[in-house]
């Protein structure tokens, strides 16, 4: 088992990739804290502990300090220690459109929970990862950090690239605590948070046709990625962005 004898703490592990990990990592050994605002985060509970697994639910909302700082301590109180922190909660507005078009409370919304909810994640979870000799955070951004996108969402896209600075500039702060910090960029995928957004054929075809392999990703195929983000595996891996987008960067970012 990868994660043997690891605790690892999930944001937004009701649905998604963030369910799909929680699931993937249990059964890799590792104890899980699924933290998600919605109690629907209990099903993933259920479900780790229905299959042989240790798991134990918070229910949270990532852009509030008190709220970041009481999942990282149930993660202490509940399982004695932190290892693995993967910061993935995050929104995409229905309302998210252009400068001219997306609303100041949208914008702020996004920010809130994309950018300072990872933010506090790491101001809280650090310390805890300190405490148990080190380990492995990983920050949920996407593809678009590098790429604008096909169908306006600025706010979106912007907080996923603040994502990415934040991540480098973590790694290189904690890389000799044995802590990795390391951000997993998903392209398009057919998970209920893009499906949502893509909410017609045409904006769905779109997106489709941008991607070299033809197809949207799977929200267990991220979580295999970020599994090898939190294993022993990715031990010389820090500050570095893994894509897992289906080829859509290769095929409109032309190397310097």
């Amino acid at each position: 088992m990868q994660l043997a004898d690891k605790v690892a703490l999930i944001t937004g592990a009701a649905s998604g990739i963030g369910l799909e990990a929680a699931l993937l990592f249990a059964r890799e050994g590792a104890r899980v804290v699924a933290v998600d605002i919605s109690e629907k985060g209990q099903k993933t509970v259920a479900a780790i502990q229905q299959a042989g697994g240790q798991a134990h639910f918070v229910q949270a909302d990532v852009s509030r300090a008190e709220d970041a700082e009481r999942m990282v301590a149930e993660a202490e109180r509940v399982f004695g220690r932190l290892d693995i922190l993967f910061n993935n909660a995050g929104i995409s507005h229905a309302a998210d459109d252009d400068a001219i078009h997306t609303s100041e409370a949208v914008w702020d919304l996004t920010f809130a929970v994309n950018v300072k909810g990872v933010f506090l994640g790491c101001k809280y979870g650090i310390p805890a990862l300190r405490r148990a000799g080190g380990g492995s955070i990983i920050n949920t951004a996407s593809f678009v950090a590098f790429l604008g996108a096909a169908t306006p969402q600025l706010a979106y896209t912007a907080s996923k690239g603040a994502v990415l600075s934040m991540t480098r500039e973590l790694a290189v702060i904690h890389a000799r605590e044995n802590i990795r910090v390391n951000a997993l960029c998903p392209g398009p995928l057919q998970t209920e948070l893009l499906m949502k957004y893509l909410d017609t054929p045409e904006k769905r075809q779109r997106r489709l046709v941008h991607i070299p392999m033809g197809r949207f990703g799977q929200a267990g195929e991220i979580a295999q990625a970020a599994l090898f983000l939190a294993s022993p595996a990715s031990s010389f891996m820090t500050g570095a962005a893994l894509l897992v987008d289906g080829g859509i960067t290769a095929a409109y970012v032309t190397p310097e």
